[in-house]
């Protein structure tokens, strides 16, 4: 059906390329100080357990200096530790223990907008002119008073919020305590550079670039046009929220964030550094990662929406998504996920039985690209139910109880089945609660049966590592019809891929040649006589051309 186009084999400069990342939420990873909130030392306390999956690298979730309106997100000191996280000290002590065992680490850089308690927006937002002033988005109410245009802000509402001390409005694309930066401003991209240079120099591997596509915003301001409604979905944000009302041209997506990309890259290259990019948008998702990721001066990785969605992916729609990539990131590299701190958890969200959550593991492991985990889908854990009168999430407490929020997949990490609080924190109380469902998939109750799911995800990605076709090879769609099949090839190694996404038997045939099945430890289905392949529901079959 359609080929990607086969690159060189990874090096030393190219470690991203297939690589296996491994998402760490710090608030609720593993509390090492009693306090009920995970932080940078309960971190290294669990680094091994992560090594042991065999995946290439950490990203961790932000941990910089906030007042946590968005819990990290909103940063206030880019270039220190939040307390409740630690100190620089503990962070080095990551850096250390991660290396040592073989793990980059990447983290999270929230350059978009900062923490309305930033220094930087605390001068902006003065009436006198300062040196800060144009760092922010700033523009005059139309002559009536309202806001500049009709953008909307992702978490509701006009994304302009009025500043009595300089009668303006500014930008938030998010919370109205989380300002927009002026990336037009070049001292602004100078200041943001010199961030991510304060952070390789202290021995980081790369970044998770956040919302990357909200970097710029059209100095004209002009109004985003409507979407009909027929386009609109729910990949960037909830169907309750108007902002998927518009087709966001002009609040973001905009083609100067290129020239801003290609500085970071120039800055990353001297530290063999790598980036992945978030893309958030629900129209444009696979051909903005195309354009950010085209050639060697970009971003290596980026990663857009469509397998983070509601809907279950079947064949048909794995095929869809790689023939479209194929046609509009032919040089690019996609990095795909299930689950991550933003969206409700795979295992609910796509309603996954137990051989079904196998058989996605499997897929993710042996798809074109280069791969996330979020903390806690290797043990199978389910979205959890958190009373409103819990709720931390600004975003949830916004929309509820149509949309719930966030922080059903935020939950603490259980490591214990016998602690209350899943031996994740010593403390009576912890910042979310712990799902008493949770405690049975803790990881020391995984560890000890070699049939869960957790040792299914080290074989998984155990298979790919053995494999350079997977890391990096090609990838040819063969059909969708039924299962999913395709071929991974690298060199002279291909590998054949057939899966049944599907609660039926699905039939499907080899390609010509002679195939001997491999992968018998992901539950590989025995080598078919003459004649046709039979794949049970979630079954999975692969074989190496002989």
């Amino acid at each position: 059906m359609h080929t990607a186009q086969a690159l060189a084999p990874e090096t030393n400069d190219n470690w991203w390329r297939g690589a296996v990342i491994y998402q760490i939420y710090p608030r609720s990873f593993q509390d090492s100080t009693g306090n009920g909130i995970g932080d940078l030392r309960g971190i290294v306390q669990r680094l091994p357990y992560i090594a042991k999956l065999g995946v290439d690298a950490i990203w961790i979730s932000p941990f910089f200096t906030s007042p946590m309106a968005d819990f990290g997100y909103d940063v206030s000191d880019f270039r220190d530790v939040d307390p409740v996280f630690g100190t620089l000290a503990d962070f080095d002590a990551v850096v250390e223990t991660a290396h040592a065992l073989g793990l980059k680490v990447m983290i999270d850089l929230v350059f978009s907008h900062t923490s309305d308690q930033h220094p930087w927006f605390v001068g902006s937002r003065k009436a006198v002119p300062n040196p800060h002033s144009d760092y922010y988005v700033w523009a005059d109410a139309k002559p009536d008073g309202t806001p500049p245009n009709n953008w909307l802000s992702i978490f509701g509402g006009s994304a302009w919020h009025w500043e009595g001390r300089r009668c303006q409005y500014y930008l938030h694309n998010f919370l109205a305590s989380q300002p927009d930066l002026n990336f037009h401003n070049p001292v602004v991209q100078d200041e943001l550079l010199d961030i991510a240079k304060f952070w390789l120099e202290r021995g980081v591997n790369g970044f998770r670039l956040d919302t990357i596509n909200f970097y710029f915003a059209d100095q004209a301001l002009r109004d985003n046009p409507a979407l009909p409604e027929d386009q609109r979905n729910d990949l960037t944000a909830p169907k309750v929220n108007p902002y998927n009302h518009q087709e966001h041209l002009y609040d973001k997506n905009r083609p100067e964030t290129l020239g801003f990309l290609r500085r970071l890259r120039a800055l990353m290259d001297g530290y063999n550094a790598a980036a992945v990019g978030e893309v958030g948008d629900s129209q444009r998702g696979l051909e903005i990662l195309g354009e950010y990721t085209a050639g060697d001066d970009l971003m290596q990785m980026c990663y857009a929406f469509e397998l983070l969605a509601s809907h279950r992916p079947e064949a048909a729609d794995i095929a869809e998504i790689f023939a479209k990539l194929d046609d509009v990131a032919t040089n690019g590299w996609a990095c795909w996920a299930f689950s991550n701190h933003d969206v409700a958890r795979h295992k609910s969200r796509w309603g996954l039985s137990a051989a079904a959550d196998r058989c996605f593991a499997t897929l993710l492991m042996c798809l074109r690209g280069s791969a996330c985990i979020y903390q806690g889908e290797e043990l199978g854990l389910t979205e959890a139910e958190v009373p409103f009168e819990d709720l931390q999430d600004p975003y949830g407490i916004e929309f509820w109880p149509e949309f719930k929020g966030r922080d059903g997949c935020r939950t603490p990490m259980v490591w214990e089945p016998s602690n209350g609080n899943g031996g994740f924190s010593s403390n009576a109380k912890t910042w979310l609660p712990v799902p008493q469902t949770h405690l049975s998939h803790a990881a020391s109750t995984a560890e000890s049966d070699p049939d869960s799911l957790l040792h299914h995800y080290r074989r998984a990605i155990a298979f790919r590592q053995a494999h350079h076709a997977l890391r990096a090879g090609d990838m040819q769609l063969l059909s969708s019809d039924g299962a999913l099949t395709f071929t991974r090839t690298s060199g002279d190694e291909t590998l054949f891929c057939a899966f049944n996404l599907g609660d039926t038997p699905r039939q499907t045939d080899l390609p010509t040649g002679q195939w001997q099945p491999v992968g018998r430890e992901l539950g590989t289905a025995a080598l078919p006589p003459e004649g046709g392949l039979t794949l049970e529901p979630w079954h999975v079959f692969l074989a190496t051309k002989t």
